[in-house]
């Protein structure tokens, strides 16, 4: 696949504007990333090349929801949360469909000190019994051996899991500070494909902290209000490309 690369000036911040400015959970995850690449994205229009679409990712996630929907509407708990012991039962909310639904903003919240308007959508919403919400997020793989959130990789999806939280305490609701990741992990060990992928489903707890959440917004305020494109990150491998792809063209621009 091929495409022309252009900048879009749609969704560009504009210092002087009085108009709120959306701010996804991926974009926030995007600045702790990398602050140079935000700034090019939400201020200069430049966006990062899109990557692959994960199709088997995103059937997954569907059936999941269809599955966790069905005890959703019958008010009874998931076998795997009897499976680990959780007292718990997917949380029935008018608003659910709209919450999961990133393209039309999801679960949303306007920081009125920075006029930034926050969105994310969330997989699913557990509840337990002391009306506490749970956060949780639906992951696939397919992976030999014990599947964890040791990898420094995974650490975007504990940041992911944050700002749900955050974004749910800020819409009024009591959350829980452990979420769930519902691990599905593709089996490899199986003699034959014969048509069919089967995975071992896991839960994993993780106990979040949204501590960070409002002073990254803030920080991602002032980067957007400056004018001065932030510094390449050593570590971000987009800012290496540009960087090597600038150096090597050099000798022809003289």
């Amino acid at each position: 696949m091929s495409q022309y690369y252009t900048v879009k000036r749609r969704s560009v911040f504009d210092p002087k504007s009085t108009q709120p400015f959306r701010v996804s959970r991926s974009k926030i995850d995007l600045f702790v990333s990398c602050p140079r690449c935000f700034y090019l994205d939400r201020r200069l229009g430049v966006e990062r090349p899109p990557g692959y679409p994960f199709n088997l990712n995103s059937a997954v996630d569907a059936l999941l929801k269809k599955e966790f929907d069905a005890h959703r509407a019958k008010g009874q708990p998931h076998p795997l949360m009897k499976a680990y012991g959780l007292d718990a039962v997917p949380f029935k909310h008018e608003k659910m469909d709209e919450w999961r639904d990133s393209l039309k903003r999801g679960i949303q919240f306007l920081h009125i000190p920075t006029n930034l308007f926050v969105t994310g959508g969330v997989d699913d919403v557990w509840v337990n019994p002391r009306r506490e919400l749970i956060i949780v997020d639906y992951k696939a793989t397919s992976k030999s051996g014990e599947i964890t959130l040791d990898a420094q990789w995974q650490d975007g999806y504990k940041r992911q899991m944050e700002v749900y939280q955050w974004l749910f305490r800020q819409n009024g609701f009591t959350v829980s500070n452990i979420g769930y990741f519902v691990y599905c992990n593709g089996n490899r060990d199986k003699e034959a494909f014969d048509g069919r992928l089967e995975f071992d489903v896991k839960l994993i707890a993780y106990e979040g902290s949204d501590d960070w959440v409002e002073p990254t917004i803030r920080d991602i305020h002032a980067c957007l209000m400056g004018s001065v494109l932030p510094k390449n990150n050593p570590d971000c491998d987009f800012c290496n490309y540009r960087k090597a792809g600038m150096e090597a063209i050099q000798p022809f621009l003289q």
